[in-house]
């Protein structure tokens, strides 16, 4: 503001080259305002000088071209909030997912917004379980898309598998067991602290424990139950993951390690040390083996010719990995599926690691389990279970589960 001969004068500030953010929320006073009234975007210096051909970003421009505003590579945050009132104008994605490839079936909710720990579907059935640490398990009907049961633990749910007709959760000090043909149940004792995983192999349950352990139980025809049959020691903390792979198993723990055991034996063979953080998720694909960590890669390992295993690539992200899957897609192509700790997952094709898509939640993803007829089910944080399907699979199987 200035005087000039008693006269005050307004000088005003330039406009600015930005969308005013009342104005898009249909509230702006300003009259005239600084920011644009307009969703489009006027002629710059880049448009004007490459409007009469030329190329931009190896990209050839036709006579006065101008670039359209981007859509932000990047979820709405006050979307997933249910805030945003900018509504389909908003520059940044309102959905869950972003492929091609792949869609969202459903959206379960009812683990009580605690993380979803695990995931299994039984061989046979048309149930699905998913546990928590609200401490219950739920079971779902795969027509209705209906929680069928609430089974309730008094204690966090570490994990959830199936082998055949079982379900195997694992708790705090004890692994209990359902046979969804028999209706039995069993409760398998483990002074070890919480078990963080399971794996099934040739009638044997391996279960490693907060203490750094792994049980292991072997199946009695007889009785239809297990008794104990080992314990092997060797992490230093917390085992994390198991999995089975060619006659062998392969532990990550807390300890920054994976260990590889002779299951005939139950010995350990080997201690893989290249990860500098949590090992989170191991699994076996083809001649591979792919584990994931919060230093933030995914390790693909190898046997070499002297018969070690040695990493021969390492992916990077920018944040912590939390838990590895794999299946095919619709064509039968091989697919990685990975969690972040920044709430997304992760997509990619293998052997190349090309993404495939991205899906987000409002908290990490912490367990991916996936299914028949290209379904694949995510749990997150929040304690929301989605349910995903590959496209162009046959209308058999997108009648499996619907909304």
């Amino acid at each position: 503001m200035a005087f000039n001969n008693g006269k005050r004068i307004i000088n005003r500030l330039p406009a600015i080259d930005k969308v005013c953010f009342h104005w898009r929320a249909g509230r702006c006073t300003r009259n005239p305002c600084q920011y644009r009234h307009t969703d489009t975007q006027p002629p710059s210096k880049w448009s004007r000088d490459y409007g009469q051909g030329g190329a931009v970003n190896g990209e050839p421009r036709g006579p006065g071209f101008r670039a359209p505003l981007k859509t932000q590579n990047k979820i709405c945050t006050y979307w997933v909030a249910d805030k945003c009132s900018y509504g389909e104008s908003c520059k940044f994605w309102h959905q869950w997912f972003v492929s091609d490839s792949f869609t969202m079936l459903t959206q379960l909710a009812g683990h009580e917004k605690k993380v979803i720990s695990g995931i299994a579907f039984p061989t046979g059935s048309d149930k699905l379980y998913t546990g928590s640490k609200d401490g219950t398990v739920r079971v779902w009907d795969c027509r209705s898309g209906q929680c069928a049961a609430v089974i309730s633990l008094g204690s966090e749910v570490g994990c959830v598998i199936s082998e055949g007709p079982w379900v195997f959760v694992g708790i705090s000090n004890c692994v209990k067991a359902w046979n969804t043909q028999a209706n039995s149940e069993l409760t398998l004792s483990c002074p070890s602290g919480q078990v963080y995983a399971l794996a099934v192999h040739n009638e044997m349950l391996l279960a490693g424990t907060q203490d750094g352990s792994i049980l292991v139980w072997k199946s009695v025809a007889a009785t239809n139950g297990f008794e104990p049959a080992a314990a092997l020691q060797g992490h230093s903390a917390s085992v994390v993951t198991l999995v089975v792979g060619a006659n062998r198993l392969y532990s990550g723990s807390m300890d920054n390690t994976i260990r590889v055991w002779e299951l005939e034996t139950l010995q350990c063979i080997y201690t893989l040390t290249d990860h500098t953080s949590v090992v989170m998720s191991v699994l076996c694909w083809d001649q591979y083996l792919l584990s994931c960590s919060l230093d933030k890669t995914i390790k693909v390992w190898a046997l070499t010719m002297s018969g070690n295993l040695e990493v021969v690539y390492t992916h990077r992200e920018e944040h912590g990995l939390l838990a590895l899957s794999g299946m095919p897609d619709a064509q039968g192509k091989p697919v990685l599926i990975c969690s972040c700790n920044d709430n997304t997952v992760r997509l990619y094709d293998l052997p190349s690691f090309s993404e495939r898509g991205k899906i987000y939640a409002k908290k990490e993803t912490r367990a991916i389990q996936t299914g028949p007829g290209g379904l694949f089910f995510t749990g997150d944080g929040n304690g929301d279970l989605k349910v995903w399907k590959w496209s162009e699979q046959s209308p058999e199987a997108a009648s499996t589960i619907q909304q």
